[in-house]
């Protein structure tokens, strides 16, 4: 095999780690295939990356952490930015122009 010396199945196998393909193999169907292999559907790079995103999210069961973080930064970019109440200064430009 090539490269064998640099492949430390042991220490991966100690860790927990799986090194068979067939696990990466059903993750990648379960995530991937199921979702993007549906008969008719056409794919560009973003929404496919977009999809694929929140499904390994709600597979690792940390979509509802992400949800709140996503939905705080939406109204923090959305909202609180289009109505935030800008900070006047005691002496503005034009006063100043206008005192001189």
């Amino acid at each position: 095999m090539p490269k064998l010396k640099h492949r430390h199945y042991d220490r991966y196998l100690a860790a927990g780690l799986p090194i068979a393909s067939g696990a990466i193999e059903g993750a990648c169907r379960h995530l991937v295939m199921d979702r993007m292999d549906i008969t008719g559907a056409r794919w560009g790079l973003p929404g496919a990356e977009a999809v694929l995103r929140l499904r390994a999210l709600r597979a690792s069961g940390d979509f509802d952490e992400y949800w709140t973080f996503h939905e705080a930064q939406e109204a923090a970019r959305g909202h609180a930015a289009l109505f935030a109440v800008p900070i006047m200064h005691t002496e503005t430009a034009p006063a100043r122009a206008l005192a001189s």
